[in-house]
C-alpha cells in the first residue's frame, strides 16, 4: 500500500439486520489515481455543505418558502434563504426574506400580527359594539340612543386592506315632536254678549332627543281671549333642535243663545243692546211724536229663552184737559213730549196770526222732533186754552200762564222740554229752522235723531 494515496471509499455493509452504507476513508495502494469516479467525488463535496447548519423556521399564522444553496436536501444549511408570507389578515413585522447565516442564526426575526383597522369614531347620540375590536374579520355594530335614527350602514366589517367595509354611520334626530293640545271646548256666550273669555293651558312639546319643549308657535286667538260666536281653529306648532315639527289642533265652539227678534211697534221706535236677541239683551221702546207708549217699555231675553214683559204698542195720545191743575197736565207730557207754549192777548194779533201759519207749514218738523203746540188765546175770562182740537177751560189755561209766568197782554212764546224745563221764551217772530236747530241740541233730541234715521224718518223741509 502506498501510503501516499489515501482516499475515501464507499463501502456496504450487509447483515442480517441491517443493510447500512457509509464513507470511510481508507488508504489504497496504487499509482495514485482514486477508485472512485468524478461524479462520486462531486456528490461527496456539496453533502459537506448541506448539513443541518440554522434552526427550523415556524412562523405562527405565516408560510415560509426556503431554498438551500445549490439545491440542497435540507431547508437549514448555511446560506439558505427563506421567503416568509403571512397568511390573509395578518401582516408581516420584519424582513420577508430569512438567510441562513454563519453564526447559525437566521438574518432578522419575523412575526405575523393580525392586521387592524383605524379605531372607529364614537357617533353623535349614539354608540357601537365590535366582536372582536379592531382587528382583521371584526364586526361592529351601531347603534343610536332613543330619539334618533341609524344613517348610514349599521354594520362594518375590518377587510384585509385595513379598511372599514363601509364609511362611518350617524345619528340624526328624524323623529318629530309630540304636541297635545286641549280638547275642544264648547263654551256660551255670556248675558247681553256675543263673546265668552275661553282659557286653556298652553301645551308643551315633548321630543325623545330634546326632551320638554316650551317654545311653541301659536296660530289662532291666544287662552284668555273673548272668543265671538263661531267656530275658531286654534293650533299648536312647535320644533326641536333638528327643526323637525310637531303640531296639534282643537276648536273652540261658542254659542250664543237667542229668544227671536222683535221688532218695533208701529208708529215707534225700538232700541237693543248688544245683538238685539241674544240671552241677557235689553230692548226698549218708545213711539214717536203724538202717540203713547202702551204694554212693557223695555223687554229683557231671559236665561229661558223668552222676552220679559209684553209687546209694545204705540197709540195716539189723548191729551186729558179736564185735569184740575196745570202741573197735572203738563205731567202728561213729561218724557213724551216738548211744547211750545203761543200766547196771545187776541187772536188778531198779527204776530200771532204770522207764526201760527209758519208752525202750520212746519208740521211735519214738529212732528219729527216731538214738538205739541199750545194755544193760550185771550185775556180771562175770556181765555181759551187749545191743544190741537181739544178746548181747555178757562180756568186751566189762566193756571198754565200762571205756572209758566207768560204775560198777559203781549205776544210771547215759550218752549219747554220733555222734562218740563223752561228752555226759551221769545216775544217776536222765530222761523221755524231757528226753533228746530234749537231743539235738536237737545240731549234726548240726539238720541231721537239717531232712531229717526235708522227708520229712515225725516222731512223734505
Amino acid at each position: 500500500i502506498d501510503s501516499g494515496n489515501l482516499s475515501p471509499a464507499r463501502f456496504t455493509l450487509r447483515g442480517p439486520l441491517f443493510l447500512h452504507e457509509c464513507f470511510c476513508s481508507f488508504f489504497i495502494v496504487g499509482s495514485g489515481d482514486s477508485p472512485l469516479e468524478d461524479d462520486e467525488v462531486w456528490y461527496s463535496h456539496p453533502r459537506y455543505k448541506d448539513t443541518p447548519w440554522c434552526s427550523p423556521i415556524k412562523v405562527k399564522y405565516g408560510d415560509v418558502y426556503c431554498r438551500a444553496p445549490q439545491g440542497g436536501y435540507y431547508k437549514t444549511a448555511l446560506g439558505t434563504r427563506c421567503d416568509i408570507r403571512c397568511r390573509k389578515g395578518y401582516e408581516l413585522h420584519g424582513s420577508s426574506q430569512l438567510i441562513c447565516q454563519s453564526n447559525k442564526r437566521w438574518s432578522d426575526k419575523v412575526i405575523c400580527k393580525q392586521k387592524r383597522c383605524p379605531t372607529l369614531s364614537m357617533p353623535a347620540n349614539g354608540g357601537f359594539k365590535c366582536v372582536d375590536g379592531a382587528y382583521f374579520n371584526s364586526r361592529c355594530e351601531y347603534y343610536c340612543s332613543p330619539g334618533y335614527t341609524l344613517k348610514g350602514e349599521r354594520t362594518v366589517t375590518c377587510m384585509d386592506n385595513k379598511a372599514w367595509s363601509g364609511r362611518p354611520a350617524s345619528c340624526v334626530d328624524m323623529e318629530p315632536p309630540r304636541i297635545k293640545c286641549p280638547s275642544v271646548k264648547e263654551r256660551i256666550a255670556e248675558p247681553n254678549k256675543l263673546t265668552v273669555r275661553v282659557s286653556w293651558e298652553t301645551p308643551e312639546g315633548r321630543d325623545t332627543a330634546d326632551g320638554i319643549l316650551t317654545d311653541v308657535i301659536l296660530k289662532g286667538l291666544p287662552p284668555g281671549s273673548n272668543f265671538p260666536e263661531g267656530d275658531h281653529k286654534i293650533q299648536y306648532t312647535v320644533y326641536d333642535r333638528a327643526e323637525n315639527k310637531g303640531t296639534c289642533k282643537f276648536r273652540v265652539k261658542v254659542r250664543v243663545r237667542r229668544c227671536g227678534k222683535l221688532n218695533a211697534p208701529e208708529n215707534g221706535y225700538m232700541k237693543c243692546s248688544s245683538d238685539g236677541d241674544n240671552y241677557g239683551a235689553t230692548c226698549e221702546f218708545s213711539c214717536i211724536g203724538g202717540y203713547e207708549l202702551q204694554g212693557s217699555p223695555a223687554r229683557v231675553c231671559q236665561s229661558n229663552l223668552a222676552w220679559s214683559g209684553t209687546e209694545p204698542t204705540c197709540a195716539a195720545m189723548n191729551v186729558n184737559v179736564g185735569v184740575r191743575t196745570a202741573a197735572a197736565l203738563l205731567d202728561q207730557f213729561y218724557e213724551k213730549r216738548r211744547l211750545l207754549i203761543v200766547s196771545t192777548p187776541t187772536a188778531r194779533n198779527l204776530l200771532y196770526r204770522l207764526q201760527l201759519g209758519m208752525l202750520q207749514q212746519a208740521q211735519c218738523g214738529l212732528d219729527l222732533r216731538h214738538i205739541t203746540v199750545v194755544e193760550l188765546v185771550g185775556v180771562f175770562p175770556t181765555l181759551i186754552g187749545r191743544i190741537g182740537t181739544k178746548i181747555m177751560p178757562p180756568a186751566l189755561a189762566l193756571q198754565l200762564r200762571l205756572l209758566l209766568r207768560i204775560p198777559l197782554y203781549s205776544f210771547s212764546m215759550v218752549l219747554v222740554d220733555k222734562h218740563g224745563m223752561d228752555k226759551e221764551r221769545y216775544v217776536s217772530l222765530v222761523m221755524p229752522v231757528a226753533l228746530f236747530n234749537l231743539v235738536d241740541t237737545f240731549p234726548l233730541r240726539k238720541e231721537e235723531m239717531v232712531l229717526q234715521a235708522e227708520m229712515g224718518q225725516t222731512c223734505n223741509t
